[in-house]
């Protein structure tokens, strides 16, 4: 049958990415607790397009994912990256895992236990023979406005907040490792399952630590630099204000080795 998508383009423009995107597929990560964890991500598959060729061949992405299935982890993304270039005969490739994880966690107080999920990304691209990969958790905490503790009478402000951390390493990092990082860089992290005791504790714990955006940001930036193999990051948080009608927003990229 005759390939349309090898004819040729005469309007002389290159394409950075196409592919597919909004896939949802069945993956399996690794899990620092239990070994192994199920999940289902959303699947971005891309290449570039050279200004002369009129299409790229869609099912073959789905080929790659499926020879692939089962296999994709960290470790070997930039390999997958590699074969979808062969394929799809491109110098450029680019591929976004992102599914949510599930991490079994205890309330401070009662140590009753309760289900929490965050939403995580594995990202890597491919430029001819040079691939890197990046490791990205979005994780809720809470933050607890410093200035309205100090003007007001009574209690202070506080809101929910998302503390987005992003890092290229060497060897292996746990997912667990950056989702610690972030709990532990709020005024409190967040649980599924609270009781009284808990609920008691979480609001004085909020109370004794306050953080503007610009606090919370450097602390998880500090944190992410403590560990080991870390030789890239960006950290990101976004405050959902409870008093404004807008969010604060503070970020840090920072190469380290």
């Amino acid at each position: 049958m005759e390939d349309v998508q090898k004819y040729e383009d005469n309007r002389h423009l290159a394409i950075n990415k196409v592919g597919i995107k909004s896939l949802k597929y069945p993956i399996t990560v690794l899990d620092k607790k239990n070994n192994k964890q199920r999940t289902v991500a959303d699947v971005s598959m891309f290449v570039n397009l050279p200004h002369n060729s009129k299409g790229t061949h869609m099912s073959r992405f789905l080929q790659v994912l499926n020879e692939f299935h089962e296999k994709i982890t960290m470790g070997n993304m930039v390999e997958v990256l590699k074969v979808m270039q062969e394929r799809l005969e491109s110098e450029e490739s680019y591929m976004e895992l992102t599914f949510p994880y599930f991490i079994e966690k205890e309330a401070p107080i009662s140590k009753i236990k309760g289900i929490m999920n965050y939403q995580c990304s594995f990202i890597g691209n491919c430029k001819k023979d040079k691939g890197e990969f990046i490791l990205k958790v979005e994780v809720p905490i809470t933050s607890l406005c410093p200035c309205s503790k100090e003007i007001s009478k009574y209690g202070a402000h506080n809101q929910r907040s998302i503390l987005t951390i992003e890092a290229k390493y060497t060897n292996f990092l746990w997912l667990e490792d950056l989702i610690d990082v972030a709990e532990k860089s709020g005024s409190c992290e967040l649980y599924s399952l609270l009781k009284r005791v808990d609920e008691k504790h979480v609001t004085e714990h909020a109370y004794e630590n306050p953080g503007f955006a610009e606090d919370i940001v450097r602390t998880a930036a500090q944190r992410v630099m403590e560990l080991d193999n870390i030789t890239w990051f960006r950290v990101q948080v976004e405050n959902f204000e409870s008093i404004h009608n807008h969010s604060a927003y503070a970020c840090i990229e920072k190469t380290v080795k």
